[in-house]
């Protein structure tokens, strides 16, 4: 008899296969079958619902505002979300990680505290060079994460040309990916000194500092650093849609790269939403007009873009207010909404929801090497999936799972996510959390040869 045997529209990402079942079995996917695969200790049937596999969450960061949030409240809203595994980025307040010593005590609060899995991000301090990288491929980290430009030369330090080169090369021996944020910091300082000096905190300040030249130019040479080191080369976040075709031109020569693009990139842009809500819409690289906006649609469509992620982070609303542009901190709390709302962006636009599959959940699994056991409906993988109804409903930060009382998706006409499942065991019920803190795991990317 199986465990559990769930009945509704199962997207793959390949193909949508309405009405048919999936099976789970000891918290692993059996296999999805046109026809009733009989007994189950639990049947679910969920008539036009979909049946979506669980998200990856490329770009995480939980614990970048200390004494604030953690992995018990961001994994709580990825679980509200549909978002099964995320990956969290190295840059915590307080605690850079880039040595096996802070690894190993991100794990140990990750053991303690994540209601669904995560996967680890390192980095490394600029005086350690590539020193450290090793260690913390032991340690079971699943990437690497740079940056061109830095906020901060400890919390978010810059990493030269040189040095990228020596921790590509590094990097490059293991199989894994390093990304990058892509920024060029010489126009993005320059751009800031001539803002301030003007006088100018309006809201075109911040896009007017970070120019889509500085993007261009860092998305260039991160992809030129890995096409010379042999690195897998990876940009973070790429709002403009010359930056999709800047990584097409590398993948056309033979190189292995990679493009990411935040779900607010998406959803927003400057005049319609940053001209609205000035600091809560502020992000590096910064929203984009809405002609970008839509070439980022038809780049997705076309099957251009291989990830898709949030870029999460729930700073206090202290941090986000501010009525000086530059002033304000850069990104926003969306672990909640990142499935939801690629979904209807698919539907109202005519995309098959294949598409969404793939870059939520099949291709970062493949990515953080991580494909034996996540990325969808294939036998033997964790039985991670949501239960979402497509009828649309309001989505209030004032049911937010994390620890924010601010959103730039409050009110927006969403998707719902109705149920959540983690290797099997059903984790949200929409409304509450099931799980306790520590159910989820620490995972580690696979090593040798990706499926």
């Amino acid at each position: 008899m199986l465990d559990l045997v769930v009945r509704g529209d199962i997207v793959t990402s390949t193909v949508v296969r309405r009405g048919w079942y999936l099976s789970v079995q000891d918290g692993k996917i059996v296999s999805i079958t046109q026809d009733d695969p009989g007994s189950a200790v639990e049947k679910i049937s969920c008539e036009g619902a979909l049946v979506f596999p669980g998200a990856v969450d490329a770009q995480v960061h939980s614990r970048s505002q200390k004494d604030r949030e953690n992995f018990i409240f961001s994994t709580k809203a990825a679980a509200a979300g549909g978002v099964t595994t995320i990956v969290d980025m190295p840059y915590d307040e307080g605690l850079l990680v880039c040595d096996r010593e802070s690894v190993d005590q991100k794990v140990a609060d990750i053991s303690r505290q994540a209601h669904v899995d995560v996967g680890l991000y390192g980095t490394i301090r600029p005086s350690d060079g590539a020193s450290k990288i090793a260690e913390q491929v032991a340690a079971g980290v699943c990437g690497f994460k740079f940056s061109t430009f830095g906020t901060h030369p400890d919390r978010f330090p810059r990493i030269p040309p040189y040095l990228m080169v020596e921790a590509f090369t590094e990097i490059a021996k293991t199989g894994l990916a390093a990304g990058v944020h892509n920024e060029n910091e010489e126009i993005v300082k320059h751009q800031i000194e001539r803002m301030k000096a003007a006088g100018r905190t309006d809201y075109l300040a911040h896009g007017e500092t970070h120019t889509p030249l500085s993007e261009l130019l860092a998305i260039a040479e991160i992809y030129e650093i890995g096409a010379f080191s042999g690195c897998r080369a990876h940009v973070v976040h790429c709002s403009l849609g010359r930056g999709i075709e800047i990584c097409k031109s590398y993948k056309r020569q033979g190189y292995d790269v990679t493009v990411e693009v935040c779900i607010h990139y998406f959803l927003f842009d400057e005049e319609n939403t940053v001209r609205v809500r000035g600091g809560l819409a502020k992000g590096n690289p910064p929203l984009r007009p809405s002609t970008e906006k839509e070439k980022l649609w038809e780049f997705l469509a076309a099957g251009d873009i291989d990830l898709v992620s949030t870029d999460h982070v729930a700073w206090s609303l202290d941090r986000k207010n501010n009525p000086n542009m530059l002033a304000n901190s850069s990104g926003g709390p969306s672990l909640e909404v990142l499935v939801p709302a690629l979904l209807q962006g698919c539907i109202d636009r005519g995309i098959d929801l294949s598409v969404a599959a793939r870059v939520l959940s099949h291709h970062p699994a493949r990515h953080f090497r991580l494909s034996d056991r996540k990325g969808g409906f294939v036998s033997g993988r964790d039985a991670d999936f949501s239960v979402i109804d497509p009828a649309t409903a309001p989505w209030s930060v004032l049911n937010t799972k994390t620890v924010s009382d601010w959103s730039l998706y409050d009110g927006l006409e969403l998707p719902q996510v109705k149920q959540t499942f983690l290797r099997g065991k059903r984790v949200w019920d929409g409304k509450d959390v099931l799980n306790a803190p520590g159910d989820g795991r620490f995972v580690r990317p696979l090593t040798g040869a990706v499926r």
